[in-house]
């Protein structure tokens, strides 16, 4: 059965080879951008059905040798073959199984990371600018890159916004977890009884959008641009280089100011206002997963409660699996691939368990 699936998926691998090098899909350029890249996420089962084909013929041939040969000492090997193999082959079909779930084709997108202060006032804004720096620094250990998008300091440091792009590989795939209303357990730095208060603060992450997604029509959208605040050099408050991008159809507004270039914030804005109205439409399937899914670990519902760090405790809970660690500080140093790499776990058993029913 997993070997017939496997076959399946090589075949399919061989066919979507010989369109990519066919001249007519080449100059279709949003087929061929399609077509390359689903190639490159068959590659990972094209490489492990080798494998797994490879692991059956040495069990063949180890259980060929039992029934033929004589020689006790190419029996004793054969036997011990047979068995470690048997043994890899009980771990490779689970993991397998796990591999040929459907992947969620935003998966191997960048994304674009909103942070907002919530409840808790200056402390929140303190808050999310802890979430920020917490990121910063995840992303920095997987190699990725970001783009500031627009800020909103806080009156006592930290964010009361900020949005920003994260380019690499498989981006959306890890950092969708994060998306929900983080809340805080500490006292706070203008707290002078020493009282422990909660604050929260909400991030988002979307599936950056690219042209062959939304098509914009610019009839749709309204332009106005006006003067930059904060940093920025003695530009700041003299160019008209901030971008406000209005969809009439939608009502969504997107500004930009990061940059100094007009064109460039308008090039961020348009990327940005691509992306959320790709994210109504992508919201309504993470709303109709998580409607069929108990875990919830992956859901469109970003109002919920997902994690809370105690200070006091120096404790961290992930609530929607139920995990708790007490090494608060290395996670918002940035050390949060444990929960990712949890929370994936948990996504993976649901899936799993739907595609068997």
């Amino acid at each position: 059965m997993i070997l017939e699936k496997l076959e399946a998926i090589y075949n399919h691998w061989v066919e979507v080879d010989e369109q990519i090098k066919d001249p007519n899909i080449v100059s279709d350029m949003k087929k061929y951008v399609k077509l390359t890249k689903e190639y490159k996420e068959l590659e990972e089962i094209v490489k492990v059905y080798h494998e797994y084909k490879n692991l059956l013929e040495n069990i063949k041939s180890a259980k060929e040798i039992l029934q033929t040969e004589n020689d006790e000492e190419l029996r004793d090997f054969a036997k011990s073959e047979l068995e470690e193999s048997e043994q890899k082959k009980i771990k490779m079909e689970e993991d397998i199984r796990i591999l040929l779930i459907p992947a969620d084709p935003e998966d191997s997108k960048n994304a674009v990371m909103e942070i907002r202060a919530g409840t808790g006032g200056d402390e929140a804004s303190i808050f999310a600018g802890d979430l920020f720096r917490m990121y910063m620094k995840y992303i920095e250990s997987r190699n990725w890159k970001t783009e500031i998008i627009s800020v909103s300091e806080g009156t006592a440091g930290g964010y009361k916004e900020i949005i920003f792009n994260v380019i690499g590989d498989k981006v959306y795939g890890s950092l969708k977890y994060e998306s929900g209303v983080h809340r805080v357990q500490r006292v706070p730095q203008t707290e002078t009884q020493g009282r422990v208060h909660t604050s929260a603060a909400t991030v988002a992450v979307l599936p950056e959008a690219d042209e062959f997604d939304i098509e914009l029509k610019m009839s749709d959208i309204r332009k106005d641009t006006y003067c930059s605040s904060g940093p920025g050099g003695q530009s700041v408050n003299t160019t008209y280089s901030a971008i406000r991008l209005t969809h009439i159809p939608s009502g969504i507004v997107v500004t930009c100011q990061d940059e100094k270039s007009q064109l460039k914030n308008l090039d961020k804005a348009m990327s940005v206002l691509r992306t959320r109205l790709y994210d109504m439409e992508y919201k309504k399937h993470l709303d109709d997963i998580s409607s069929r899914r108990k875990t919830m670990v992956s859901t469109g519902d970003r109002s919920a409660k997902i994690r809370t760090y105690n200070y006091p405790q120096g404790r961290v809970t992930e609530h929607r699996i139920g995990l708790t660690l007490y090494n608060l500080q290395s996670i918002v140093d940035g050390d949060i691939q444990q929960i990712i790499d949890a929370l994936q776990l948990a996504e993976n058993a649901e899936r799993l368990k739907e595609s068997m029913e």
